[in-house]
C-alpha cells in the first residue's frame, strides 16, 4: 500500500469509530427518551387523556425541523424520523390504555 492509501485507511477507520460512538449515543438517547414517553403514557392512561397530542406533535416537528436546519441535517429526514418516533410513542400510549 502507498502512504496515501495507508492514510486513507486510517482516516476511514477514525470516521467509522466516530460513527460507532454516535450510533451508541443515539441508541442510548432513544432508550432514555422512550423511558420518559412510557411514563407519559402511563400518566395519560391513569387520567384518561388521549394517547396523541396533535398540538404538541406539530410544535415538536417545527422545533426539530429548525434544529435540523441549524445542524445541516435534511429537515425532511428529521420530520420523517420524528414522525416515526411519534407513531411508536402513540402506539405505546395506546397499549397503556387497553
Amino acid at each position: 500500500m502507498t502512504d496515501d492509501t495507508n492514510r486513507a485507511a486510517e482516516v476511514l477507520k477514525d470516521h467509522r469509530a466516530s460513527i460507532d460512538r454516535l450510533d451508541a449515543i443515539l441508541v442510548y438517547t432513544l432508550g432514555e427518551r422512550f423511558k420518559h414517553t412510557q411514563a407519559v403514557g402511563r400518566l395519560k392512561a391513569e387520567h384518561a387523556l388521549p394517547p396523541s397530542d396533535p398540538t404538541r406533535e406539530a410544535t415538536q416537528i417545527a422545533r426539530l425541523t429548525n434544529l435540523a436546519d441549524q445542524a445541516d441535517l435534511d429537515p425532511e429526514f428529521a420530520k420523517k424520523f420524528l414522525n416515526f418516533i411519534i407513531q411508536e410513542v402513540i402506539h405505546h400510549h395506546e397499549q397503556h390504555q387497553s
